[in-house]
């Protein structure tokens, strides 16, 4: 790979620089050697200071799938302006976290925020998590979630023709292979959401070296959360983790890939946005140069928060209008 270029630290949005310090204040609670309880505490607690105010909804209820051994919370929220019978189109999302924390609660504002913007019903999936499920329980029960919501669509109000995916981080990449692995099937997702997502289980891009400490995510943490989601001998370059390395990306849906510059993964989304694009799939990619990774979860701190938000409900809008 290309040797990192230095940053410009004066590119650094001042109120991301703000976040960050809060966030160092709030994470120095785990103490050195965090179990993935208390990691997974300590990710939820933080909404109080860094999530604005809770948007109201029409309804938000948990649905049960149940998997062999494992049962799957998906919850539903359906916008505030939606009535009881209308029929929506609907939005899959699959939290960040690097495979190991996060949850529907830690983006239950998010979820609703992208509801109410893009006036679709949305799936929160609270997939299993490493260390305790490793590759590919997470990217199985993305899956799974979309084929219950589609032997559902009717129960639900949804319409099934019109359903996208989303994710952001780890969720992101497993939005990214849901869309491979659902791609030729019946009611198969007709748009891809990918917010800061991992492509590539690798972590020697010039991003991961130009970003790798004091910008909250650093290349060691994410090397962490890989080795807790893949075990010491996961096939890495299996697509169902890396979709950066899937033989084809021909004939999946448009995409929208939103980065952060300031953000170890800024490239890997950069290239998987590349890569769709040399393999005609329509897609738009938009960087926010001055951000840090995550800061779509940060929306009491900074402001670009909200635009990005309103970027990724518009962009929805405009796939459920064309399907």
């Amino acid at each position: 790979m290309n040797q990192a270029q230095p940053l410009d630290p004066t590119m650094l949005d001042p109120q991301a620089e703000k976040a960050l310090k809060a966030l160092a204040t709030h994470n120095a609670q785990a103490g050195p050697k965090p179990t993935p309880a208390q990691l997974r505490a300590l990710y939820l607690s933080r909404r109080h200071f860094t999530e604005p105010a809770i948007e109201p909804v029409s309804l938000s209820r948990d649905h049960m799938l149940t998997r062999g051994d494992a049962q799957i919370v998906v919850r539903e929220i359906r916008p505030a302006q939606a009535s009881p019978d209308q029929m929506l189109p609907a939005l899959i999302y699959l939290h960040g976290g690097g495979w190991m924390v996060g949850s529907i609660d830690s983006h239950d504002g998010v979820c609703r925020s992208l509801s109410n913007a893009a006036g679709c019903a949305v799936f929160s999936v609270d997939y299993r998590l490493a260390p305790e499920h490793r590759f590919p329980a997470a990217y199985e029960d993305a899956l799974a979630a979309h084929t219950w919501l589609r032997e559902h669509a009717n129960a639900l109000k949804i319409a099934p023709d019109r359903v996208a995916v989303a994710g952001d981080s780890a969720g992101g990449s497993l939005a990214a292979a849901a869309c491979l692995g659902l791609r030729g099937q019946p009611h198969a997702p007709i748009f891809q959401l990918l917010i800061y997502p991992s492509t590539v289980m690798r972590t020697d891009t010039p991003s991961y070296l130009a970003n790798a400490e004091g910008r909250g995510l650093t290349r060691a943490g994410m090397a962490a959360y890989i080795q807790a989601y893949m075990g010491p001998d996961g096939p890495l370059d299996d697509w169902r983790a890396s979709p950066l390395l899937a033989p084809s990306l021909l004939g999946l849906p448009p995409a929208l890939v939103l980065t952060a510059g300031f953000d170890p993964l800024r490239d890997d989304g950069r290239l998987y946005a590349d890569a769709l694009s040399k393999a005609d799939v329509a897609c738009q990619y938009l960087c926010f140069e001055r951000q840090i990774h995550g800061f779509l979860l940060l929306g009491q701190i900074i402001d670009e928060s909200r635009t990005a938000i309103e970027i990724c409900a518009a962009a929805l809008r405009r796939a459920f209008d064309a399907s």
